[in-house]
């Protein structure tokens, strides 16, 4: 319970009162405040002040603190005085706004109250610095840590699609019983153009280009991901199809001598692509695994550690999605770029990703 300090007359008043039991009375200047006991004592506006001021430098010392400390914690003992002298300064806030005394006092007690409010009760800024690790280092090392999964998901995913891609381009007439026949004529049609002559699209069609790839290929990421829920047997079943439907189209596009508009579209975005989705699904069979095969822990349990660290991976998984849908959408596409340089691009982009994975973060891991 908040409290004052008051004094009557000549005389201090023993110990303190509690805002609770105030009752304040219209005395002129004077503030008019009844003991419990039923005693009326008087304060006056320069007594208030010499009472309180003590109390908002106080309160404005540890706003200016944690305010340029964002990311430090209060300490239990702090979030207590944090909140007594918050509680306080909305009582004072009102007395001053009563008794009107002055708009200079009211603007500096209303500032601190206000600043208290979004300090206390806002969500706290997130850490850019964090995020920057965590994308830097921090994510491949977790990656690493659960390579198996991720080498699980890998293979659940391109053994179909490039057996798929193998078999259908030697005899694309298989296609049609993984993918439906309009579904190839239409990917067939898509890349018969010379990539070197067409002319390029306009930036609202790639932006608009990218939306939609961002939307599509985080679509299949979480899926393969949140599959991992039923004890891992979706995330095998979407892998596989997905491996095997890539598989079957490319095979099919290059059968159809489309081979270079293909591939100098693919090439670039498929290092982040291909290899996010297949993260995802590592991540997934993790979920799949820890229901499976608990071990020592509950399942609940085993949810519980291995979850926290899959959804790190399915999160790092979807800002590659991200980069691949920027470039999938902005570069990709025909536009007056050699397809030679798109070939030498995508080269880098696709040992760039291996070096990421494999080599970033290793003198940070423990």
């Amino acid at each position: 319970m908040s409290s004052i300090q008051l004094r009557a007359g000549r005389g201090n008043l023993a110990g303190s009162i509690a805002l609770d039991d105030l009752v304040c009375s219209d005395f002129g200047d004077m503030l008019a405040v009844r003991h419990p006991s039923g005693q009326f004592w008087t304060m006056n506006k320069r007594q208030f002040l010499k009472d309180r001021t003590g109390a908002w430098k106080r309160f404005e010392y540890l706003l200016n603190r944690y305010s340029q400390n964002a990311g430090r914690k209060m300490r239990a003992k702090e979030v207590l005085e944090y909140s007594r002298l918050f509680r306080e300064l909305s009582n004072d806030l009102a007395t001053i706004r009563s008794r009107a005394w002055g708009e200079q006092l009211d603007s500096y007690v209303n500032s601190l109250v206000a600043r208290g409010h979004n300090q206390f009760y806002s969500a706290p800024p997130g850490d850019i610095r964090k995020v920057a690790r965590f994308l830097a280092y921090g994510f491949p090392i977790l990656f690493r840590k659960h390579l198996p999964y991720m080498l699980a998901g890998t293979l659940l995913f391109f053994v179909p699609l490039i057996v798929t891609w193998v078999l259908v381009q030697n005899n694309p007439d298989i296609g049609r019983n993984v993918v439906p026949q309009v579904t190839l004529d239409a990917a067939k049609g898509m890349y018969s153009y010379d990539p070197d002559k067409v002319q390029g699209q306009n930036n609202d069609s790639r932006a608009s280009m990218g939306g939609f790839y961002v939307w599509h290929n985080t679509g299949i990421a979480f899926r393969c991901y949140v599959g991992g829920i039923l004890m891992g047997v979706m995330t095998v079943y979407l892998l596989v199809f997905n491996g095997a439907t890539i598989g079957t189209m490319a095979g099919y596009v290059i059968a159809g001598g489309n081979s270079k508009a293909f591939l100098s579209f693919v090439v670039s975005h498929g290092s982040f692509e291909l290899t996010a989705i297949c993260i995802s699904g590592g991540a997934g069979l993790m979920l799949g695994n820890a229901i499976l095969h608990p071990g020592q822990r509950t399942r609940q349990e085993a949810l519980r550690v291995q979850g926290f660290e899959s959804v790190k991976l399915a999160a790092g998984a979807a800002v590659m999605l991200s980069i691949a849908a920027m470039i999938e959408g902005f570069w990709s596409p025909p536009n007056a770029v050699p397809s030679v340089i798109k070939f030498i691009v995508g080269g880098v982009l696709w040992v760039a990703v291996f070096a990421y994975l494999g080599l970033s973060g290793r003198n940070h891991e423990v």
